[in-house]
């Protein structure tokens, strides 16, 4: 438990996130997120405090909430089981979280609907007659940590895929170029007749698109993409992505709101907003041509019957 009270009369919020680590640089999305809580706290005229925390024995943890430093603490990138916000919230301390677990039911939190974002993209590729559809999800290390993000995007994936009756095949990616172009020489060696993906892996999409033409495969005559991404990101590939956007700015001025209005009412009842962005679709999707030589997917899975 923390000894300290929040820091009254400070005028300066914290903002907890995920250290980069040896294995990755911040991605452009983190870097948005810190930027919009930041632009967003002046206009309420808060400080921002920033302190990478993994867990809550990260020395930077510990240092944001005692002292009196700040008055609240946004967290930023909550994983399904998330001892920062476990300490946050037995130790009572002001909190909102950007992302959601069971415990963040107990205070506000903003959130995308990214199960809900790759049930859309499944049906808008299979819509336009796709039934090989891979997913490319986050890096095993974000997967396995157990980042929302990461499992609701498979998870909404998958469902939509078996309410379809069509094969899941998902994968995890590194968020760079190389895992990019990595991931496609998968997709492709282990299923040679897939004509589509969904994305929502964005730093990687560059690489995706370079693999696809390293196999020959031209975006959308040969293969669709449909993604869940930033719109800066959306639209600077060639050809522009067919995406879902992050609305990062948004989020985060959502996430100042609710930490602005947990200390200026705390004992109203705590808000939850849940955001489902349209799909704007680009260039990146077309009518599928089904691979020379390969197999139309089942209609119906195979059952095994008993006469």
């Amino acid at each position: 438990m923390l000894d300290d009270v929040p820091g009254g009369g400070t005028h300066t919020l914290g903002l907890l996130y995920p250290p980069a680590g040896r294995a990755r640089d911040y991605t452009t999305m983190q870097l948005a997120f810190v930027g919009g809580v930041a632009e967003a706290a002046t206009t309420h005229g808060y400080d921002l405090l920033l302190a990478p925390a993994r867990t809550h024995e990260d020395p930077s943890f510990r240092r944001m909430l005692t002292g009196g430093r700040v008055e609240g603490v946004i967290v930023m990138e909550v994983r399904r089981e998330d001892d920062r916000v476990e300490h946050l919230a037995d130790a009572g301390f002001p909190y909102v979280a950007i992302g959601r677990n069971h415990r963040t039911d107990e205070t506000g939190w903003v959130d995308l609907d990214f199960a809900g974002l790759a049930r859309g993209c499944v049906q808008h590729l299979a819509d336009l007659g796709h039934t090989r559809i891979a997913f490319v999800n986050r890096s095993a290390e974000l997967f396995d940590s157990g980042y929302g993000f990461a499992r609701l995007g498979d998870e909404g994936y998958t469902e939509a895929m078996k309410r379809l009756l069509l094969t899941p095949r998902a994968y995890l990616c590194g968020d760079d170029l190389a895992s990019g172009e990595d991931v496609v020489e998968r997709i492709l060696r282990e299923d040679p007749a897939t004509t589509s993906l969904v994305t929502q892996n964005e730093a990687a999409l560059e690489g995706v698109y370079r693999g696809l033409t390293r196999h020959g495969r031209s975006v959308p005559r040969d293969f669709s993409v449909v993604g869940v991404a930033a719109s800066p990101w959306a639209e600077q590939v060639n050809p522009p992505l067919t995406a879902a956007e992050i609305p990062a700015k948004e989020m985060s001025r959502v996430a100042v709101d609710l930490m602005v209005r947990r200390l200026t009412a705390p004992d109203a009842p705590a808000r939850h907003v849940l955001l489902k962005p349209l799909i704007t679709l680009r260039a990146s999707t077309g009518r599928c041509r089904p691979v020379p030589g390969s197999e139309p997917e089942p209609e119906f899975p195979d059952f095994d019957i008993d006469f």
